[in-house]
């Protein structure tokens, strides 16, 4: 069988490939028909001048053009969203629905109409104007940028269409898509209606790109590519460290989601209060999804009193009976066992672990809850921070307020960290003195829901201190403010009026756009 192409410079053809590999249907372990090939590092560097290429033409291109691209491909997917959704259930074993057509879909094609208008909107740039100097600055794109989708959200996070390939599109940069080895198929044909909808609206030919996979010495070499402006990568930590480590030797920007583990605290108030409803909200968050969130509820922070004893015994049972869902991949049945032990190992107590009727019969791991005490894991704090991506969570168990501050303060950087207090106020004190030790642990504090929820929000903030992401100054949720991590702030010192960006000149290109003019944000014009 041939290998499905790959789209290069604006053309489907053969990769120049000696290696190909399957998809999997994660929920029958069965190998998928179709065979995709393992660029070479000669596609790669055809790639990455195309690349270049189209982004000197995008550096001059009306911006109504980018509007028009990312409107138009929202259009496709919504026409096309049945098929595409159908065909990436078949590869992460995800439902139809109502998880890929009614959430995931909606939300993908909200994303690039959003990006679409704040792209010809242009606040987004801050364009910044000292009239008494002659000094102008704004941001702009920075360059071709490379997309690695993540396994977990083969939509709304593809390299072919997901925030990142948004908001670097928005900035005014070509992408080149890196495929999730698990969802190749799905991202062809994201691919094929991102291609579409570029010819249709007049961008380069090389505007968008796709490469499946390569080898991971291929792929170190092309992050660190002078040819490359950026890198978005959603992933393991594992993986992701070693792609910062290549970009950081050249300089070159790399924003990265590795591993998170989401701290939840539940204050006493809140047990007493409504103890038997928070149960049912950890066990749905955790066990949804088979757990493979990014904002999963991986740690779970009591005081060790009879109230937290009953929500362990309520979770327990509820964990036991629930069925185990499918995990994407081998791999992530793999990592996922293999870190579970990591945690037994060092001293973490099996509360619960089982499988209720209707488990998934493909990729599965039994639904685990753990438990230690907090002395334990301040023993130990690294090996129970191990990220066990899935069905999973660890429990632990303080003596008293201090310690459960102590436990926080040892925590590496998560995307979030949550705070359940009771209503009447009873919980405010403790909560003050959590939510201090708590805030520059995490890049988003959640107070009274869990944490699995990221809504497409402009104040959202889906990115945190390292080793959550790679520099805690960025969100991969929420535009405008996602687009400036492809962007590349470029100052004009004396530059005459007819040789500005027209976001600095002295009209207002669109008599909307908010500009920083002379120490106050403005839609007027100057004069």
């Amino acid at each position: 069988m041939a290998a499905e192409q790959v789209l290069i410079g604006g053309k489907w053809r053969d990769a120049e490939h000696n290696e190909t590999f399957q998809a999997e249907n994660p929920a029958t372990k069965q190998a998928l028909a179709e065979e995709y090939p393992i660029s070479t590092w000669s596609d790669l560097d055809q790639a990455l001048t195309a690349a270049a290429g189209a982004f000197q033409e995008m550096r001059q291109m009306a911006v109504e053009k980018l509007e028009l691209f990312l409107n138009r491909f929202a259009e496709l997917l919504d026409e096309n969203k049945q098929a595409i959704c159908e065909l990436a259930n078949t590869e992460s074993g995800l439902p139809v629905s109502p998880r890929l057509l009614e959430v995931e879909m909606p939300r993908t094609i909200n994303q690039l109409r959003l990006a679409a208008a704040a792209s010809v909107d242009g606040t987004w740039r801050a364009a910044t104007i000292d009239t008494k100097s002659g000094i102008r600055s704004y941001y702009a794109g920075i360059g071709p940028v490379a997309v690695f989708g993540p396994n977990n959200f083969p939509l709304a996070f593809s390299g072919a269409s997901g925030g990142d390939f948004a908001a670097a599109i928005a900035a005014g940069n070509p992408v080149i898509v890196k495929a999730n080895p698990a969802q190749p198929g799905t991202t062809r044909e994201l691919a094929k209606l991102a291609h579409q909808a570029a010819t249709e609206s007049g961008l380069p030919p090389a505007a968008v790109q796709l490469i499946y996979h390569m080898s991971n010495e291929d792929g170190l070499k092309f992050v660190a590519d002078h040819r490359l402006g950026a890198i978005g990568f959603t992933g393991s930590k594992l993986a992701g460290l070693k792609l910062k480590e290549a970009a950081d030797k050249v300089g070159k920007p790399i924003y990265l989601e590795m591993s998170s583990v989401n701290p939840v605290v539940i204050l006493p108030g809140a047990l007493a209060e409504r103890g038997e409803a928070l149960v049912g909200e950890f066990q749905t968050s955790c066990l949804m999804a088979a757990g493979q969130f990014c904002t999963n509820p991986g740690l779970i922070i009591l005081l060790d009193d009879d109230q937290s004893a009953k929500f362990i015994e309520g979770a327990k049972t509820g964990f036991a009976a629930a069925p185990s869902g499918t995990l994407l991949t081998k791999g992530v049945e793999a990592g996922l066992t293999q870190n579970l032990k990591v945690l037994i190992d060092a001293g973490a107590d099996v509360e619960a672990s089982g499988s209720g009727e209707g488990s998934s019969q493909g990729y599965t791991c039994p639904n685990t809850l753990l438990s230690t005490t907090a002395e334990k894991f301040l023993s130990n704090s690294e090996a129970f921070q191990t990220e066990a991506f899935g069905n999973c969570s660890l429990i632990v168990k303080a003596k008293n307020l201090a310690e459960v501050c102590e436990v926080i303060d040892s925590l590496e950087g998560n995307l979030t960290g949550t705070i359940y207090s009771d209503t009447a106020g009873g919980d405010d004190p403790a909560y003050d003195q959590v939510a201090h030790h708590l805030r520059p642990k995490v890049g988003r504090l959640i107070n009274d829901k869990m944490p699995t929820g990221v809504a497409v929000s402009p104040a959202m903030n889906h990115g945190g201190p390292f080793p959550a992401t790679g520099h805690p100054g960025f969100t991969a949720v929420g535009i405008p403010a996602s687009i400036h991590r492809f962007a590349a702030l470029q100052s004009f010192d004396n530059v005459r009026p007819n040789r500005l960006p027209r976001e600095l000149r002295d009209e207002n290109p669109t008599g909307k756009t908010w500009r920083f003019v002379d120490g106050a944000w403005t839609q007027g014009h100057i004069g």
